[in-house]
């Protein structure tokens, strides 16, 4: 199987922060959730994708390696930040005129019909618009110059619920394509399970795990119990667990959950928040 890319050793040094030996990699057709907390390296990792910025590491990006090209497949990757910056005087026609120098693809009508889909007036100064609408206009301009890759940081912040759902059918629609992948960052954990097929969790620069969505929920299971029945469980196959005012409710994994416990579904955020809270002890 192709990658859209493949991160190898990817490191990113600052001052107070290090995006520290990141190795991960996106199978061509799939959509990746990255999932981590303020400040956990999330947008680094993805300005090194978009060439926002360098970094030490082996970066392969829609199969090219050499560092001269990648600029080149870049014409491929639709990019929606997490603050989107237009002029500010600029209306729809100034952006879609702006892209079309940026883009070799980009496609005008494709632009306005995704506008017109998010109810994006054409006459306001981008100076104007919502966050929200700034949003719309980001993912819009991302959809229409044939990318290959969506790199998409927050992208669904600001939006309402209906919007956030439209916006998911759109992702569905466009990696109908094979050739289609999507990097997706999101603090909206509830929009990463219902679109992704991977999840990757960032941890203060470090990659703490990365693994399909739904073998990740198979391995864990929700338990409530007592304090007392809960000791039965070795401790390394408790993920996390939270006081009740009915006893405990925990994270376990599944193959260790005895017979006489009654196991539910867990979701990707308590995975999420139970892994961090076990980086932090």
């Amino acid at each position: 199987m192709n990658n859209a890319f493949s991160m190898n050793n990817i490191t990113k040094r600052y001052k107070n922060f290090t995006l520290d030996n990141i190795t991960l990699s996106l199978p061509t057709g799939c959509v990746m959730g990255l999932v981590g907390e303020n400040g956990a390296g999330k947008t680094t990792l993805l300005k090194i994708l978009y060439g926002a910025i360098r970094s030490e590491g082996e970066l392969s990006l829609l199969g090219e390696t050499d560092v001269n090209k990648i600029w080149e497949v870049r014409q491929k990757i639709g990019i929606v930040p997490d603050e989107v910056n237009y002029p500010l005087s600029f209306k729809l026609k100034e952006i879609d005129g702006m892209m079309n120098k940026c883009f070799d693809k980009w496609d005008s009508n494709m632009f306005f019909e995704y506008a017109d889909r998010f109810e994006i007036s054409e006459n306001t100064k981008f100076k104007d618009y919502s966050f929200g609408m700034k949003k719309k206009i980001a993912i819009s301009a991302a959809l229409s110059h044939n990318a290959d890759l969506l790199i998409l940081d927050e992208a669904t912040s600001g939006l309402d619920p209906v919007v956030r759902d439209e916006f998911a059918e759109i992702i569905f629609e466009f990696t109908r394509d094979e050739n289609h992948s999507v990097l997706f960052s999101s603090h909206i954990v509830t929009d990463l399970e219902k679109l992704c097929d991977y999840i990757a969790i960032l941890h203060k620069g470090r990659l703490i795990m990365c693994e399909e969505k739904d073998v990740l929920l198979d391995s864990y299971r929700k338990i409530s119990c007592t304090e007392e029945e809960l000791k039965i469980y070795d401790r390394r196959d408790i993920l996390g667990r939270r006081a009740t005012p009915y006893g405990v409710q925990a994270i376990v994994r599944t193959d260790a959950v005895k017979n006489n416990h009654n196991a539910e579904p867990t979701t990707i955020e308590d995975i999420f928040v139970q892994m961090i809270k076990g980086e932090e002890k």
